[in-house]
Protein backbone atom coordinates (compact mmCIF):
# COMPACT_ATOMS: atom_id res chain seq x y z
CA UNK A 1 0.00 0.00 0.00
CA UNK A 2 1.44 3.33 -1.07
CA UNK A 3 1.52 6.46 1.07
CA UNK A 4 -1.17 7.98 -1.15
CA UNK A 5 -3.56 5.14 -0.28
CA UNK A 6 -3.34 5.63 3.50
CA UNK A 7 -5.82 8.53 3.86
CA UNK A 8 -8.57 6.55 2.12
CA UNK A 9 -7.75 3.35 4.01
CA UNK A 10 -7.75 5.14 7.39
CA UNK A 11 -10.99 6.95 6.54
CA UNK A 12 -12.62 3.68 5.54
CA UNK A 13 -11.62 1.94 8.78
CA UNK A 14 -12.88 4.77 11.00
CA UNK A 15 -16.11 5.05 9.01
CA UNK A 16 -16.63 1.29 9.36
CA UNK A 17 -16.21 1.47 13.14
CA UNK A 18 -18.70 4.33 13.25
CA UNK A 19 -21.20 2.40 11.11
CA UNK A 20 -20.87 -0.67 13.35
CA UNK A 21 -21.79 1.47 16.34
CA UNK A 22 -24.93 2.74 14.64
CA UNK A 23 -25.92 -0.82 13.73
CA UNK A 24 -25.42 -1.64 17.42
CA UNK A 25 -27.68 1.29 18.39
CA UNK A 26 -30.39 0.01 16.05
CA UNK A 27 -31.25 -2.43 18.84
CA UNK A 28 -33.25 0.42 20.37
CA UNK A 29 -35.22 1.39 17.27
CA UNK A 30 -36.37 -2.19 16.73
CA UNK A 31 -37.41 -2.58 20.37
CA UNK A 32 -41.16 -2.50 20.81
CA UNK A 33 -42.57 0.08 23.19
CA UNK A 34 -42.38 -1.30 26.70
CA UNK A 35 -45.53 -2.83 28.12
CA UNK A 36 -46.35 -3.29 31.74
CA UNK A 37 -44.44 -6.35 32.91
CA UNK A 38 -46.09 -6.79 36.30
CA UNK A 39 -48.66 -5.26 38.60
CA UNK A 40 -48.46 -1.47 38.48
CA UNK A 41 -50.43 -0.96 41.70
CA UNK A 42 -47.44 -1.31 44.04
CA UNK A 43 -46.87 1.69 46.32
CA UNK A 44 -44.18 4.10 45.12
CA UNK A 45 -42.08 6.78 46.77
CA UNK A 46 -41.37 9.62 44.35
CA UNK A 47 -38.26 11.55 45.39
CA UNK A 48 -37.59 15.11 44.24
CA UNK A 49 -34.33 16.81 45.18
CA UNK A 50 -34.62 20.60 45.12
CA UNK A 51 -31.95 23.24 45.56
CA UNK A 52 -33.08 26.85 45.14
CA UNK A 53 -35.94 25.59 42.97
CA UNK A 54 -38.99 27.41 44.36
CA UNK A 55 -40.36 28.39 40.96
CA UNK A 56 -39.80 24.93 39.50
CA UNK A 57 -41.59 23.34 42.45
CA UNK A 58 -44.59 25.65 42.07
CA UNK A 59 -44.84 24.70 38.42
CA UNK A 60 -44.14 20.97 38.50
CA UNK A 61 -45.36 19.47 41.79
CA UNK A 62 -49.02 19.80 40.67
CA UNK A 63 -48.20 17.39 37.81
CA UNK A 64 -46.97 14.86 40.36
CA UNK A 65 -50.10 15.32 42.46
CA UNK A 66 -52.25 14.64 39.39
CA UNK A 67 -50.74 11.20 38.75
CA UNK A 68 -53.18 8.34 38.30
CA UNK A 69 -51.77 5.73 40.67
CA UNK A 70 -53.46 4.13 43.70
CA UNK A 71 -50.68 4.52 46.27
CA UNK A 72 -47.74 6.90 46.18
CA UNK A 73 -46.00 9.55 48.23
CA UNK A 74 -43.93 12.54 47.14
CA UNK A 75 -40.80 13.22 49.15
CA UNK A 76 -39.30 16.62 48.42
CA UNK A 77 -35.76 17.08 49.66
CA UNK A 78 -34.95 20.73 50.27
CA UNK A 79 -31.18 20.74 49.89
CA UNK A 80 -30.17 23.80 51.95
CA UNK A 81 -31.98 26.19 49.62
CA UNK A 82 -31.64 29.92 50.23
CA UNK A 83 -34.72 30.88 48.21
CA UNK A 84 -38.39 30.21 49.06
CA UNK A 85 -38.25 26.46 48.35
CA UNK A 86 -39.03 25.48 51.94
CA UNK A 87 -42.11 27.73 52.06
CA UNK A 88 -43.36 26.33 48.76
CA UNK A 89 -42.93 22.74 49.95
CA UNK A 90 -44.76 23.44 53.20
CA UNK A 91 -47.65 24.95 51.25
CA UNK A 92 -47.96 21.77 49.18
CA UNK A 93 -47.84 19.71 52.39
CA UNK A 94 -50.81 21.64 53.71
CA UNK A 95 -52.73 21.02 50.48
CA UNK A 96 -52.05 17.27 50.11
CA UNK A 97 -50.93 14.65 52.63
CA UNK A 98 -49.01 12.77 49.93
CA UNK A 99 -46.29 15.44 50.10
CA UNK A 100 -43.51 14.99 52.65
CA UNK A 101 -40.46 17.11 53.45
CA UNK A 102 -36.83 16.33 54.12
CA UNK A 103 -35.10 19.56 55.05
CA UNK A 104 -31.30 19.43 54.68
CA UNK A 105 -29.48 22.20 56.49
CA UNK A 106 -26.14 23.63 55.49
CA UNK A 107 -23.21 21.86 57.09
CA UNK A 108 -19.57 21.92 56.24
CA UNK A 109 -19.11 18.18 55.72
CA UNK A 110 -21.70 17.75 53.00
CA UNK A 111 -22.31 21.25 51.64
CA UNK A 112 -23.14 21.05 47.97
CA UNK A 113 -23.43 17.26 47.92
CA UNK A 114 -26.65 16.22 46.26
CA UNK A 115 -26.01 12.56 47.07
CA UNK A 116 -26.18 13.21 50.78
CA UNK A 117 -29.50 15.01 50.33
CA UNK A 118 -30.89 12.18 48.20
CA UNK A 119 -29.75 9.61 50.74
CA UNK A 120 -31.81 11.37 53.42
CA UNK A 121 -34.78 11.36 51.06
CA UNK A 122 -34.40 7.64 50.41
CA UNK A 123 -34.22 6.93 54.14
CA UNK A 124 -37.47 8.86 54.57
CA UNK A 125 -39.26 6.77 51.91
CA UNK A 126 -41.91 4.35 53.17
CA UNK A 127 -41.99 2.18 50.04
CA UNK A 128 -39.46 -0.14 48.40
CA UNK A 129 -40.04 1.26 44.92
CA UNK A 130 -38.24 4.57 44.53
CA UNK A 131 -38.86 6.83 41.55
CA UNK A 132 -36.69 9.88 40.92
CA UNK A 133 -37.40 13.13 39.10
CA UNK A 134 -35.69 16.53 39.27
CA UNK A 135 -37.41 19.66 40.56
CA UNK A 136 -37.29 21.26 37.12
CA UNK A 137 -39.00 18.24 35.50
CA UNK A 138 -42.59 17.20 35.03
CA UNK A 139 -44.12 13.91 33.89
CA UNK A 140 -45.22 13.91 30.26
CA UNK A 141 -48.49 12.19 31.23
CA UNK A 142 -50.52 11.37 34.33
CA UNK A 143 -49.47 7.72 33.91
CA UNK A 144 -45.77 8.29 34.52
CA UNK A 145 -45.65 6.62 37.94
CA UNK A 146 -47.70 3.66 36.75
CA UNK A 147 -45.65 3.15 33.58
CA UNK A 148 -42.27 3.43 35.26
CA UNK A 149 -43.08 1.45 38.41
CA UNK A 150 -44.47 -1.47 36.42
CA UNK A 151 -40.98 -2.39 35.24
CA UNK A 152 -39.09 -2.96 38.45
CA UNK A 153 -39.73 -4.71 41.73
CA UNK A 154 -39.12 -8.43 42.36
CA UNK A 155 -37.09 -9.58 39.32
CA UNK A 156 -35.94 -6.23 37.97
CA UNK A 157 -34.49 -3.83 40.50
CA UNK A 158 -33.80 -0.82 38.28
CA UNK A 159 -35.71 0.94 35.48
CA UNK A 160 -34.20 3.38 32.99
CA UNK A 161 -36.53 6.08 31.68
CA UNK A 162 -36.26 8.93 29.20
CA UNK A 163 -36.06 12.53 30.37
CA UNK A 164 -36.50 14.97 27.49
CA UNK A 165 -36.62 18.75 27.21
CA UNK A 166 -39.36 21.15 26.17
CA UNK A 167 -39.25 22.57 22.66
CA UNK A 168 -38.46 26.16 21.74
CA UNK A 169 -39.21 26.74 18.08
CA UNK A 170 -36.37 28.24 16.05
CA UNK A 171 -33.82 28.05 18.89
CA UNK A 172 -30.52 26.38 17.95
CA UNK A 173 -29.42 25.79 21.55
CA UNK A 174 -32.73 24.11 22.35
CA UNK A 175 -32.39 21.90 19.26
CA UNK A 176 -28.86 20.93 20.34
CA UNK A 177 -29.97 20.16 23.91
CA UNK A 178 -32.81 17.95 22.69
CA UNK A 179 -30.56 16.26 20.14
CA UNK A 180 -27.82 15.50 22.67
CA UNK A 181 -30.39 14.19 25.16
CA UNK A 182 -31.97 11.86 22.60
CA UNK A 183 -28.61 10.60 21.30
CA UNK A 184 -27.43 9.86 24.84
CA UNK A 185 -30.67 8.00 25.59
CA UNK A 186 -30.39 6.05 22.34
CA UNK A 187 -26.97 4.89 23.52
CA UNK A 188 -27.73 3.96 27.13
CA UNK A 189 -31.01 2.27 26.13
CA UNK A 190 -29.20 0.25 23.46
CA UNK A 191 -26.41 -0.81 25.79
CA UNK A 192 -28.97 -1.88 28.38
CA UNK A 193 -30.98 -3.82 25.81
CA UNK A 194 -27.79 -5.63 24.78
CA UNK A 195 -27.26 -6.52 28.44
CA UNK A 196 -24.60 -3.96 29.30
CA UNK A 197 -26.29 -1.01 31.12
CA UNK A 198 -23.95 1.84 31.95
CA UNK A 199 -25.97 4.93 32.91
CA UNK A 200 -29.34 6.51 33.57
CA UNK A 201 -30.62 10.03 34.22
CA UNK A 202 -31.98 11.36 37.51
CA UNK A 203 -34.75 13.14 35.63
CA UNK A 204 -36.44 9.76 35.15
CA UNK A 205 -35.01 6.81 37.04
CA UNK A 206 -36.46 4.09 39.23
CA UNK A 207 -34.91 1.52 41.51
CA UNK A 208 -35.70 -0.33 44.71
CA UNK A 209 -34.51 0.68 48.14
CA UNK A 210 -33.17 -2.88 48.45
CA UNK A 211 -30.85 -2.29 45.48
CA UNK A 212 -29.78 1.04 46.98
CA UNK A 213 -28.84 -0.49 50.32
CA UNK A 214 -27.31 -3.63 48.76
CA UNK A 215 -25.05 -1.34 46.72
CA UNK A 216 -24.20 0.73 49.83
CA UNK A 217 -25.93 3.69 48.23
CA UNK A 218 -23.59 6.35 46.87
CA UNK A 219 -20.72 5.53 49.22
CA UNK A 220 -18.23 4.46 46.53
CA UNK A 221 -18.55 7.86 44.81
CA UNK A 222 -19.92 10.10 47.57
CA UNK A 223 -17.01 12.52 47.28
CA UNK A 224 -17.51 12.94 43.53
CA UNK A 225 -19.72 15.95 42.88
CA UNK A 226 -22.02 14.43 40.26
CA UNK A 227 -23.16 10.94 39.45
CA UNK A 228 -26.10 10.37 41.77
CA UNK A 229 -27.77 8.89 38.69
CA UNK A 230 -25.21 7.65 36.15
CA UNK A 231 -22.51 6.52 38.58
CA UNK A 232 -25.06 4.67 40.70
CA UNK A 233 -26.44 2.92 37.61
CA UNK A 234 -22.91 2.21 36.38
CA UNK A 235 -22.17 0.42 39.64
CA UNK A 236 -25.51 -1.23 40.43
CA UNK A 237 -27.04 -2.12 37.06
CA UNK A 238 -26.60 -5.57 35.52
CA UNK A 239 -28.00 -7.50 32.59
CA UNK A 240 -30.45 -9.29 34.87
CA UNK A 241 -31.66 -6.51 37.17
CA UNK A 242 -32.22 -3.66 34.68
CA UNK A 243 -35.22 -2.85 32.49
CA UNK A 244 -35.73 -0.19 29.83
CA UNK A 245 -38.97 1.79 29.73
CA UNK A 246 -39.68 3.25 26.28
CA UNK A 247 -43.39 4.05 26.39
CA UNK A 248 -44.08 7.76 25.69
CA UNK A 249 -46.37 7.71 28.73
CA UNK A 250 -43.26 7.16 30.87
CA UNK A 251 -41.33 10.20 29.59
CA UNK A 252 -40.54 13.29 31.63
CA UNK A 253 -39.93 16.81 30.36
CA UNK A 254 -37.60 19.54 31.65
CA UNK A 255 -37.21 23.19 30.75
CA UNK A 256 -34.15 23.59 28.56
CA UNK A 257 -31.31 25.92 29.53
CA UNK A 258 -31.99 29.26 27.88
CA UNK A 259 -28.43 30.43 27.27
CA UNK A 260 -25.20 28.87 26.11
CA UNK A 261 -23.28 29.66 29.30
CA UNK A 262 -25.82 27.89 31.53
CA UNK A 263 -25.86 24.86 29.23
CA UNK A 264 -22.06 24.77 29.16
CA UNK A 265 -21.90 24.71 32.98
CA UNK A 266 -24.46 21.92 33.12
CA UNK A 267 -22.66 19.76 30.56
CA UNK A 268 -19.29 20.26 32.25
CA UNK A 269 -20.76 18.71 35.38
CA UNK A 270 -22.26 15.80 33.47
CA UNK A 271 -19.16 14.99 31.44
CA UNK A 272 -16.96 15.13 34.53
CA UNK A 273 -18.57 11.97 35.95
CA UNK A 274 -17.89 9.80 32.88
CA UNK A 275 -14.25 9.38 33.88
CA UNK A 276 -15.45 7.27 36.84
CA UNK A 277 -17.35 4.72 34.74
CA UNK A 278 -16.20 1.12 34.54
CA UNK A 279 -13.17 0.71 32.27
CA UNK A 280 -15.08 -1.29 29.66
CA UNK A 281 -17.74 1.41 29.40
CA UNK A 282 -15.16 4.19 29.14
CA UNK A 283 -13.43 2.29 26.33
CA UNK A 284 -16.62 1.68 24.34
CA UNK A 285 -17.92 5.22 24.77
CA UNK A 286 -14.50 6.71 24.01
CA UNK A 287 -14.12 4.63 20.87
CA UNK A 288 -17.51 5.79 19.62
CA UNK A 289 -16.57 9.42 20.15
CA UNK A 290 -13.20 8.93 18.45
CA UNK A 291 -14.92 7.27 15.49
CA UNK A 292 -17.22 10.29 15.18
CA UNK A 293 -14.50 12.90 15.56
CA UNK A 294 -12.09 10.89 13.43
CA UNK A 295 -14.68 10.49 10.69
CA UNK A 296 -14.65 14.21 9.92
CA UNK A 297 -10.90 14.65 10.29
CA UNK A 298 -9.99 11.69 8.07
CA UNK A 299 -12.74 12.60 5.60
CA UNK A 300 -11.01 15.94 5.00
CA UNK A 301 -7.69 14.15 4.48
CA UNK A 302 -9.24 11.58 2.16
CA UNK A 303 -10.90 14.21 -0.01
CA UNK A 304 -7.53 15.99 -0.25
CA UNK A 305 -5.45 12.97 -1.31
CA UNK A 306 -7.79 10.23 -2.56
CA UNK A 307 -10.24 9.76 -5.47
CA UNK A 308 -13.37 11.68 -4.57
CA UNK A 309 -15.67 8.93 -5.89
CA UNK A 310 -14.52 6.41 -3.25
CA UNK A 311 -14.58 8.97 -0.46
CA UNK A 312 -18.07 10.10 -1.42
CA UNK A 313 -19.33 6.51 -1.46
CA UNK A 314 -18.07 5.98 2.09
CA UNK A 315 -19.61 9.26 3.27
CA UNK A 316 -23.00 8.39 1.75
CA UNK A 317 -22.96 4.89 3.27
CA UNK A 318 -22.15 6.25 6.70
CA UNK A 319 -24.80 8.98 6.57
CA UNK A 320 -27.53 6.66 5.30
CA UNK A 321 -26.85 4.30 8.21
CA UNK A 322 -26.60 6.97 10.89
CA UNK A 323 -29.53 9.01 9.59
CA UNK A 324 -31.82 5.97 9.65
CA UNK A 325 -30.84 5.01 13.21
CA UNK A 326 -30.67 8.54 14.62
CA UNK A 327 -33.80 9.62 12.76
CA UNK A 328 -35.78 6.65 14.04
CA UNK A 329 -34.55 7.29 17.58
CA UNK A 330 -35.48 10.97 17.43
CA UNK A 331 -38.92 9.98 16.19
CA UNK A 332 -39.41 7.54 19.09
CA UNK A 333 -38.43 10.28 21.53
CA UNK A 334 -40.91 12.70 19.89
CA UNK A 335 -38.10 14.86 18.49
CA UNK A 336 -38.88 14.46 14.78
CA UNK A 337 -38.68 18.19 14.07
CA UNK A 338 -34.86 18.22 14.39
CA UNK A 339 -34.15 15.23 12.13
CA UNK A 340 -33.67 17.48 9.11
CA UNK A 341 -30.76 19.36 10.72
CA UNK A 342 -29.12 16.23 12.15
CA UNK A 343 -25.74 16.75 10.37
CA UNK A 344 -25.41 20.29 11.77
CA UNK A 345 -26.34 19.23 15.29
CA UNK A 346 -23.96 16.28 15.15
CA UNK A 347 -21.02 18.52 14.27
CA UNK A 348 -21.95 21.03 16.99
CA UNK A 349 -22.20 18.26 19.56
CA UNK A 350 -18.93 16.54 18.63
CA UNK A 351 -16.85 19.70 18.81
CA UNK A 352 -18.62 21.06 21.90
CA UNK A 353 -17.83 17.77 23.66
CA UNK A 354 -14.19 18.25 22.76
CA UNK A 355 -14.30 21.77 24.19
CA UNK A 356 -16.01 20.56 27.37
CA UNK A 357 -13.41 17.85 27.88
CA UNK A 358 -10.58 20.37 27.45
CA UNK A 359 -12.26 22.86 29.81
CA UNK A 360 -12.76 20.22 32.52
CA UNK A 361 -9.14 19.17 32.29
CA UNK A 362 -8.10 22.76 32.94
CA UNK A 363 -10.65 23.56 35.65
CA UNK A 364 -12.95 21.13 37.49
CA UNK A 365 -16.61 22.12 38.11
CA UNK A 366 -17.38 22.68 41.80
CA UNK A 367 -21.18 22.76 42.35
CA UNK A 368 -24.13 20.53 41.50
CA UNK A 369 -26.52 23.49 41.17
Amino acid sequence: MSIADWPLFLFGIIALINIIYYVFFSKFIFQKNSTQAQSSDDPVSVIVCAKNAAQHLKKNIPFLLDQIHPDYEIIIVNDASIDDSLDVIEQFMEQDDKVHLVNVVNNESFWGNKKYALTLGIKKARHDKLLFIDADCKPATEYWITEMSAHYGMDKQLALGYGGYSKIKGNLLNALVRFETAITAMQYFSYALWGNPYMGVGRNLGYTSKLFYDTSGFMSHMKIMGGDDDLFVNEAATKKNTSVVTSPKSFTTSDSKNNWAAWWRQKRRHINTAQYYKSSHKFLLGLFYLSQFGFFITMALAFSFSPWEFVTAIVITRYITSWIVVGSSLSRFRESDIIIIYPILELLLIFSQLGLWMHNNIQKPTQWN
